[in-house]
Parts: C-alpha cells; sequence; structure tokens
C-alpha cells in the first residue's frame, strides 16, 4: 500500500512539473511574439571595380651571378675586396703568387733576345753572300742556303715572340679581376690559400644586381586561368598585356620598383606539374640580394564585381549561402559561387546575387530561411569602406 502511495505521488508531481515547464515555454514563446522580429544587420550589395591580387613565392636572383675561379695556379697573395663590396667591371679582386710564371717571362724575353740575334746573324750571311753570287765568284746554291737560314731564324723568332705573349697572358692571370659590375660574394679562401684552375669552389661570386630576376612558379590550371585572363594570339602576346607586377619582400613590405613578367616557360615540369615564370625588377640601391626569398604580386583587374564579406557567408558541405531579404522582410537562404581569388575578407560573387539584393551581414547564426526579421538597414559603403582604403 505505501509503494502504491509514493508512485502516485510521483506521478503527480512530474505532470506538475510537466504542466509548469509547458507554461515557461508558452511564456516565452509569447513574450517573444510580442516583441516582435529579431533585428538584424542588412545592407545592398553593388556593382565595382576592383583589383585582385595573386601572390606566388618566389627566389631572386641576379641578372648575372658570375662564379669568380682561378685559371693558374698558386697562392693567394692578396684579396683586395671584402664580402658584400659593391665593384666595378675590371676591378682588381685576388692576386696569385706564382713566380713559375714570372719565371716563363723572362725566359721567354731570353729566347726571344737569342733569336734576335740568329735572325741579325742570318741576314748578315744573306748580305755577305749575293753579291759574291752576283759576280759569279759562289754558286746561286750558296744563297738559296742563306735565305733558308734566314727564314728558319725568323720563324724562331716568332715562336719566341708568341712563347712571350702566352707567358705573359699567364702572367696576367695571376691579378683577377672583376668581369661585370656587382656584388662580391662569400670568399672562401685567405691569403695563403692554395688554389687552382682545378678547384671545385670558386674564390668567390660577383653578382650582378642592377636588375633582378624573381623566379615563380604556376601549377597547370593557373597557367590555363592565366592565360585566359590575358588577350593576346600568342604567348608573346599575352605577355605585353600583363599588368606591372609588385614585389613583396620578407618582411610583408612592398618593394618601391614595379617589375615585369618577361618570360614564361613552355614546358611544364613533370615531377612538379608547374611552368617557371621570370619578372624582371629594377634594382638601382642594390636592396635586393641575389637568393633572398619574396613574393611575386600579380594584379588582376575585375569590372562590375559584386563583392561581399566573408563574415556575411555560411560554408556547407563545400558550398556557400547567404540570407536575402524577400519580401515581407523574411530571409531566403541562397546559395552563391564565389572566385577561387578573394579581395582581403571579401569574396567576389560569380552567382546567386544581383546588384541591389539586400544580404543579412552579421549574427545568423540561429537564423533560419523563411524567417521574418527586423532589417537594420547598414550604410554599403561603411560595409566596403575596407577595401576602399
Amino acid at each position: 500500500m505505501r509503494k502504491v502511495t509514493t508512485l502516485f505521488f510521483s506521478i503527480s508531481i512530474g505532470m506538475l512539473l510537466a504542466s509548469c515547464g509547458n507554461n515557461d515555454d508558452a511564456k516565452k514563446a509569447a513574450a517573444a511574439a510580442a516583441a516582435g522580429p529579431q533585428a538584424y544587420p542588412v545592407f545592398a550589395v553593388n556593382e565595382q571595380s576592383t583589383t585582385l591580387d595573386s601572390d606566388y613565392p618566389a627566389t631572386i636572383e641576379g641578372i648575372q651571378n658570375i662564379d669568380i675561379r682561378p685559371k693558374v695556379d698558386g697562392f693567394i697573395e692578396k684579396i683586395l675586396v671584402d664580402e658584400g663590396t659593391v665593384v666595378k667591371k675590371g676591378q682588381l679582386l685576388f692576386t696569385i703568387n706564382a713566380p713559375q710564371y714570372e719565371q716563363q717571362v723572362r725566359t721567354a724575353r731570353a729566347a726571344i733576345s737569342s733569336a734576335e740575334a740568329d735572325v741579325n746573324s742570318a741576314q748578315l750571311t744573306v748580305n755577305k753572300t749575293r753579291p759574291l753570287v752576283e759576280k759569279d765568284i759562289i754558286s746561286k746554291y750558296d744563297l738559296d742556303a742563306a735565305l733558308l737560314t734566314l727564314q728558319s731564324r725568323k720563324a724562331a723568332l716568332a715562336q719566341a715572340k708568341a712563347e712571350l705573349a702566352n707567358a705573359q697572358v699567364n702572367l696576367g692571370y695571376t691579378s683577377i679581376t672583376s668581369p661585370v659590375n656587382g656584388v662580391v660574394g662569400s670568399i672562401p679562401f685567405r691569403n695563403g690559400s692554395l688554389v687552382s684552375s682545378s678547384s671545385a669552389q670558386p674564390l668567390t661570386t660577383v653578382s650582378n644586381t642592377a636588375k633582378v630576376y624573381a623566379y615563380f612558379s604556376l601549377n597547370e590550371k593557373q597557367l590555363l586561368d592565366f592565360s585566359n585572363t590575358y588577350k593576346g594570339n600568342t604567348l608573346a602576346q599575352q605577355m605585353k598585356n600583363i599588368p606591372a607586377v609588385s614585389l613583396v619582400l620578407a618582411d610583408g613590405t612592398i618593394y618601391s620598383q614595379n617589375g615585369k613578367i618577361e618570360s614564361i616557360n613552355g614546358q611544364i615540369n613533370t615531377s612538379t606539374g608547374s611552368a617557371s615564370l621570370r619578372a624582371t625588377f629594377p634594382n638601382p640601391v642594390f636592396l635586393l640580394k641575389n637568393g633572398a626569398s619574396a613574393s611575386v604580386r600579380i594584379p588582376q583587374h575585375v569590372e562590375n564585381a559584386i563583392l561581399i564579406p566573408q563574415k556575411s557567408t555560411i560554408d556547407l558541405q563545400g558550398k556557400k549561402f547567404v540570407y536575402i531579404l524577400g519580401d515581407s522582410a523574411k530571409v531566403i537562404n541562397t546559395q552563391i559561387e564565389v572566385m577561387e581569388l578573394a579581395k582581403g575578407n571579401f569574396y567576389v560573387v560569380t552567382k546567386g546575387l544581383k546588384a541591389g539584393d539586400k544580404v543579412v551581414l552579421e549574427g545568423f547564426q540561429s537564423l533560419k530561411d523563411g524567417t521574418k526579421i527586423k532589417p537594420d538597414i547598414k550604410n554599403t559603403d561603411s560595409v566596403y569602406v575596407e577595401i576602399k582604403k
């Protein structure tokens, strides 16, 4: 009997609580109905022209990057520049102590003196023999022999002069000069180091960075988009229509000089699936260094674009949706399509919106399709102020 009483009491309490809960829900619903539709910020989209930027990682290289190597064997006698020095074409960089080449020059000069004496002696013999032959005192054979000897001595003199010139060239190689204007790279050797023409490591590198190349890559899809964006029947014509590009440095700042894309590799690398492009930038104050990293920024101008803040969209199963304000202030959940390339925190809409459509700006997490709202109209310019700076 006590169990039955307890069960009846529990059921009564449950019914009472349920009744109270229903009353609370009813009160909340009544309060919501009395309050009216909830306010949401709404703005009207419009068409506008804009520029979209694409950034591609790039590597900087000087237009000339020349290894400085010795052409003769010897010891480094003097290092006349330091790493990072700006040098002119023809400026002396290193001297090499190679006494064997000085000895070769002295030997060649001595050989020339000896050969000149032989020529003079042969010439005297010819001069002495010719009148005797003319007087038939000796035979013409003796004159021919003297002339052949003179010819041989002159040939020996010419060979000695050639050997001197070769020795002087080799001696000249002991003074190493810069072949171009540029900046000196690292110098791994020191005074007294033994170097030779067969050394694997160069003495240094001189980089001509008055202009620099920025090398970057595009994959196959990007290349197709690239060719479809710019007019021209040939690749050369399309490159002429590509606007000036900018360079984003490693610290995020924009380089002061614009560049131009001048080369597109016509072959796709099968291992990476991309093709290499080259942009050229002036570098008058040598700010850009050989081997530095940066990003090439390519602008793309878009006319009559509809932009929408990313915060005004909903991502659902790989698709994007927005809430458009419809008739009777009811919202319509609408799918849109956007370009892959964005303008900062704004999407460029290609399908689903038209100029004049009113879109819920934000705060719609609990909003449902067909819900009636109280539109809080925002000034369109204030929404787009970020991209108009």
